[in-house]
């Protein structure tokens, strides 16, 4: 049976906005604070971690704690969109246009409150979203499918009638857990875990590639459009 898709949900960070390595230099420097030095391996540990906060709260010994780590990381974030230093991926906001034609737009990430709705303001998304799910909304973060589970509730869409727009494979095991249709749009080099690329997933590589398939999956399909008519 064919789904019909009414909603789309969109992870924020690495999806709509370049923000791995800022991440990265504020975690860094948070950590370096308590002496440890901030290494590859480090940074790829954030990608798509919701978890984010415990993992830099251990590297630093017991000296902070993962509230400690969101306040701090989460009001560095802030300014650095204050400062027109976080901007959209290109094409990012054309994939948030295009689905707002079809239906209502939510974002479903793991990012602190205070820094997503300064980005939000800085993209001029603010008005656009239906809802948005941050760290602090959820007991359990991706990969556990309540962020995605919030997102549709808060939209007013069964997850069953939503897209999920994500690229990470935890975003990817959240949206998919929760009953969504999910649609990666998967960074230049990124290797999806055998598990996850078992699910079904449209993949795509940036916003260009992702437009024409996010218009497809969300466009009525033509025999259910035919028998509404019948």
């Amino acid at each position: 049976m064919t789904r019909v898709l009414r909603a789309t949900v969109f992870d924020l960070d690495d999806t709509l906005i370049d923000t791995g390595d800022a991440w990265a230099r504020v975690c860094a420097d948070f950590v370096a604070c308590h002496g440890h030095h901030w290494r590859a391996e480090d940074t790829a540990a954030l990608h798509g971690n919701g978890g984010w906060a415990s993992y830099v709260a251990g590297l630093c010994g017991g000296a902070a704690s993962p509230a400690e780590v969101v306040e701090a990381c989460g009001a560095a974030m802030a300014a650095a969109c204050a400062a027109g230093r976080v901007r959209a991926l290109p094409g990012a906001l054309d994939l948030v246009r295009e689905a707002g034609r079809h239906g209502p737009v939510g974002v479903a990430t793991a990012s602190p409150r205070r820094f997503v709705l300064a980005a939000l303001e800085g993209l001029g998304l603010s008005t656009v979203l239906r809802t948005v799910v941050c760290g602090e909304d959820v007991v359990r973060v991706k990969p556990a499918p309540e962020p995605y589970l919030r997102a549709a509730a808060g939209i007013g869409v069964p997850p069953s009638g939503c897209l999920a727009v994500e690229d990470s494979a935890n975003g990817i095991r959240s949206a998919a857990g929760a009953g969504m249709s999910v649609l990666a749009v998967l960074r230049a080099g990124t290797t999806l875990p055998p598990e996850v690329g078992l699910l079904p997933v449209a993949r795509t590589h940036g916003a260009a590639e992702a437009l024409p398939v996010l218009t497809r999956l969300l466009a009525p399909q033509p025999e259910l459009v035919a028998g509404r008519g019948s």
